[in-house]
C-alpha cells in the first residue's frame, strides 16, 4: 500500500526539547522525522495528548558558526506511539540564533 500524505517528510535526526514558559521543562529526545505541519519525536518523558508544546529543535551546526540555531516551535501532541514517540503539530515556528535570545512567541 502506498502511503499519501499531504507533506513531505524529512528524515531527521535532531536534539528536541520541550519548554513552558521559555523555560526547559527537562523533557529531552530526538526528531525522527519533520514536515512543514509537524514532527515525530522521541522524548524521555510523557506528555499528555492534546496538550500545546513549545519545544525547541537544534539545527545542525554548520562550519565556522559560533553559535547553535534553534527552532522553536508551537503545537500540540496529537498521539503516542511504540517506543515513547510523539507526534506534534508545528503551527508558529521562530529562528533563534543562541538560548540567550528566547521570547514567548
Amino acid at each position: 500500500m502506498n502511503e499519501q500524505r499531504k507533506h513531505q517528510r524529512f528524515e531527521l535526526r535532531l536534539p528536541f526539547e520541550v519548554i513552558r514558559n521559555g523555560s526547559p521543562l527537562n523533557v529531552r529526545g530526538e526528531t525522527k522525522n519533520v514536515s512543514s505541519a509537524g514532527v515525530l519525536f522521541t522524548a524521555e518523558g510523557l506528555l499528555p495528548l492534546g496538550e500545546s508544546i513549545e519545544y525547541l529543535i537544534t539545527l545542525p551546526r554548520t562550519p565556522g558558526a559560533r553559535k547553535d540555531v534553534r527552532l522553536r516551535c508551537v503545537g500540540k501532541i496529537l498521539r503516542e506511539d511504540a517506543d515513547s514517540a510523539f507526534a506534534a503539530t508545528l503551527e508558529r515556528y521562530e529562528f533563534l540564533r543562541d538560548s540567550a535570545s528566547e521570547v514567548a512567541l
